[in-house]
Formats: structure tokens, sequence, C-alpha cells
């Protein structure tokens, strides 16, 4: 009588090995089921899996005790979340509320203060209006428009003394409050529709301007003016998606 054929070591190894690759392949099939396209790519050793990274880290601006508009709230956390400030100081310009912001690169407020804006509302920038004389720029034409703005420190021709240009081609800037008793008065009034009162560049009082402002701006900062015309999306959506980021601040 014959014995049965063993097998031999050899071939229990490749068997196994079979039933392993096999095992990937039917893995890997339903990995392309499972994951988006872009997830899962093949090589020349084999299947690649790319998983999906995490979103980024929500992370939270400081005001302090300050008191703020649920708007610039969420403006600054975007802002830091999304580290769009690239590591400078910033400024958040609130126009509904005629109020300024100052924070650190980190997202921690130094400083705030009321403000004096342009006396029409709007968000944009009247064309021409940086090479029109003061005497011919129209009621309508004195906005302080909405953005994103790269603060540079530079001098008025006009008025003698340093500024920080928020837009130099559209002449307009942060600067000292001019000293009239109007505008004194409308920045020390409580109501913010009373400080709608200059041609589009943002006034300040003069110790934000000097002790504040200026230090953090020749160290580099960004500005960011809140719009009141249109939403934050429709304004900064351009520089990084909003929509998560914006949902930060609910409190």
């Amino acid at each position: 009588m014959n014995r049965p054929k063993s097998a031999a070591p050899g071939d229990n190894v490749l068997e196994f090995l079979g039933a392993v690759r096999r095992g990937v392949l039917l893995g890997a099939a339903a990995l392309v089921l499972v994951l988006p396209p872009a997830a899962v790519h093949f090589s020349g050793a084999g299947l690649a899996v790319a998983l999906p990274q995490p979103a980024a880290a929500a992370r939270n601006a400081t005001f302090g005790a300050e008191s703020a508009s649920q708007d610039v709230r969420r403006m600054a956390h975007w802002v830091v979340t999304s580290r769009d400030n690239e590591r400078l100081s910033f400024v958040i310009v609130d126009k509904k509320q005629a109020k300024v912001f100052l924070f650190d690169p980190q997202g921690r407020l130094k400083a705030a203060t009321p403000a004096l804006l342009g006396s029409a509302r709007g968000d944009d920038t009247a064309p021409g209006i940086g090479n029109k004389p003061i005497h011919l720029v129209l009621a309508e034409e004195k906005t302080t428009p909405a953005g994103r703005f790269v603060a540079q420190m530079g001098a008025s021709s006009t008025r003698g003394e340093d500024v920080v240009w928020v837009d130099y081609d559209s002449a307009v800037s942060m600067h000292r409050v001019i000293k009239v008793p109007e505008r004194l008065k409308g920045l020390a009034s409580p109501q913010a529709d009373a400080k709608r009162m200059s041609f589009g560049c943002i006034n300040l009082p003069d110790a934000f301007y000097e002790n504040a402002l200026r230090p953090a701006v020749r160290g580099g900062a960004l500005i960011y003016i809140l719009p009141e015309t249109r939403s934050l999306r429709e304004t900064f959506a351009a520089y990084y998606d909003v929509d998560a980021p914006v949902k930060l601040a609910q409190h």
C-alpha cells in the first residue's frame, strides 16, 4: 500500500502567505470602497493609505475683563486658530461698536479703546478717493473700508506727524485724534453713532496710539476691519475656510 503523500514544509508556508496576501487584497478593496479617492493610492511597493489629516486645533484669543461684541470674539478666535496673523500682532476694528482691539501674536488682548470712524456706513472704498482733495470728498464716500490690511508706519503730509497706514493708496490711516472740540466730544461719548465723523481714517486717543499701537506696528502687525454691511465670511473667506473656526467663539 502506498502511503499518502505528505505536504512539504515549503508548501505550508506558501499556502499561509497566499492566504495573507488574499486577505490584504480584500482589505484593500474594502478601503477603496470606504475611503475617498484621495486617501488611497497604489505604488510599486503595493497599497498605501493616506489617513485624513486632523483639523487645526482650536485656539482661543483671550480678552481678560474687556467687553467685546460677538463678532470681535469670533474674529479673534478665527485669527489665532488659522494663524492668519503670521505670528504678528494684530488689530481688530469693530465698526459697529466704534472700538479698536490690539492683540499680541499669541492672541492675548493688550489694549482696547474707542475710536472715531468714517461718517458714512459702508465696507468699500470709493474709487480714486486717495487722490481727491478733502473738500471734494462726497458724504457717501467717507467710509472706513472693511478687510485685512498690513499695517505700516508712515507720515501724513497734511498733518505733519507719523501715522499707521491701513491703505496708503486710499489714504486711510490710524492716527491720533484730531484735536477739535467735536472730535474730542465724539471720542468721549458712550454712543457708537457719535463716533462716526471722520473722512474714513481711524482716530485714536494719543495714549493708545503712542503706547500700544505704534510699538506693535513697528514689530509688524495686521489690521482686520470688521464689516458692517456684509458678513464676516463674505469679507474674510478669501484668506481661510471661515466656516469652522469662526464658530468657535460662542461665549
